[in-house]
């Protein structure tokens, strides 16, 4: 007999993948938890139904919400990722040597657990000396602490259930108080394709808190559509002016120096969305 997984992306479409093994289903106080293995993805974390990461292609999203905002900072030495307990962008944020601390801030820990038992190649940095994990609401955390980091990740699955209040104006102002005076905040912002106006409100939310708004993209096939975006707010330092020479030699897969720049050139009709 075989076994598929369907995530349905939206009323009208969703993504099959055959099961060969299953590692855990569960429920935890937030949401239903599964971690399975599939023939063309590999491993693949599941939250509420929905396709959160695989070993095979979760490099892209986790280097480009990461470094992106990392190689636009000067100078980034204390670092917070919201959400994100599979453990995939504070892997990478550590990979720049100005790193002295960061901070993973999961609602839900039993996904850290998961992560950690079932997803060694994304989880591998949870136990670095320099990364501290605290099983909290990001929201209340964010709040709680003012002008403390220099780079602010907010990795978070879709905006249903535990993770809609991280799309909201009132995140982002908190966020805004909670970064030093030249930080640099990103989250993801679903796909341009079935989002757009999430997109819209997001960025416009954004553009209204900092200085600087800047909407990027990239290709994550196991995710809806399978192009994906990113909306980062910069009190200073704007990333199309990064000098791209300055980037130390990271050791990644999918982002590199000309890509940093080429990833906020807009095809017409995300520019359409975003337009003011």
């Amino acid at each position: 007999m075989e076994l598929w997984y369907t995530e349905y992306q939206t009323r009208e479409i969703g993504i099959t993948c055959k099961i060969s093994k299953t590692y855990y289903t569960g429920k935890s106080k937030f949401q239903d938890i599964a971690l399975i293995e599939t023939g063309q993805f590999g491993k693949m974390l599941v939250l509420d139904g929905m396709v959160q990461t695989t070993v095979k292609d979760e490099f892209v999203y986790h280097e480009m919400i990461s470094h992106v905002p990392m190689c636009t900072h000067t100078n980034p030495e204390k670092i917070l990722v919201i959400g994100g307990g599979d453990g995939g962008a504070i892997r990478e944020a550590i990979k720049h040597k100005s790193v002295k601390k960061a901070v993973l801030v999961e609602i839900d820990g039993k996904v850290v657990e998961i992560a950690k038992k079932h997803l060694p190649e994304i989880s591998c940095a949870l136990d670095s000396e320099k990364v501290e994990v605290k099983v909290t609401d990001g929201i209340k955390y964010a709040k709680e602490n003012k002008n403390t980091f220099d780079v602010v990740m907010v990795d978070s699955t879709d905006p249903v259930g535990p993770a809609a209040g991280l799309f909201d104006k009132d995140f982002y102002k908190s966020i805004y108080e909670c970064l030093k005076e030249d930080g640099i905040f990103v989250a993801q912002t679903e796909s341009p394709f079935f989002h757009k106006d999430l997109i819209k409100r997001v960025f416009d939310s954004v553009d209204r808190i900092f200085p600087i708004a800047r909407l990027y993209t990239c290709s994550v096939p196991t995710y809806p559509s399978g192009y994906w975006s990113f909306t980062m707010g910069s009190k200073k330092y704007d990333p199309l002016l990064t000098d791209i020479s300055k980037i130390d030699g990271l050791q990644t897969k999918y982002y590199n120096p000309k890509l940093h720049k080429a990833c906020f050139v807009l095809p017409e009709f995300v520019k359409n969305i975003i337009k003011k």
